[in-house]
């Protein structure tokens, strides 16, 4: 008994305990957690989701021929040829696309055509949980 006694009172008087704090686990902690924010925050911004073309890119070949709706400089609408009012907009597109919503949607517009309405047209697709809609542009002229 005497020898625990002993070697116990020699260990503590050899070592002063330690009075500094070890960051290492926090450090880790915050590395996981930037991690975690920096895959995060891609996902968490909002808008109207759509597909815009690259000008230089090359067309995809497509499976099926993707329905157009075409929006004129005085707000006319068409799909695919056929004039259209704005409220039987989403009807007839549900009645021309195979797929569902999941249908590829392009909105064309001229380049008079108001910003607002072609928003307009396109927040009336995606409220109808058309997601996969696509802006067509004209390639761009080389001066």
């Amino acid at each position: 008994m005497g020898m625990a006694l002993g070697s116990k009172a020699r260990r503590s008087r050899g070592r002063a305990p330690i009075s500094d704090i070890n960051i290492t686990p926090m450090v880790d902690v915050m590395l996981v957690l930037l991690i975690v924010f920096m895959v995060a925050a891609p996902l968490m911004t909002t808008g109207v989701p759509i597909d815009l073309p690259q000008s230089k890119a090359q067309a995809m070949p497509l499976q099926s021929k993707p329905i157009t709706i075409t929006v004129e400089s005085a707000g006319a609408l068409s799909i695919d040829g056929e004039p259209v009012t704005f409220d039987a907009l989403v009807t007839t597109i549900a009645g021309l696309a195979g797929d569902g919503t999941d249908e590829r949607l392009y909105v064309r517009g001229d380049t008079n055509t108001a910003y607002g309405t072609i928003m307009e047209v396109m927040g009336e697709l995606a409220g109808a949980g058309y997601a996969r809609i696509g802006l067509v542009t004209a390639p761009q002229r080389t001066p």
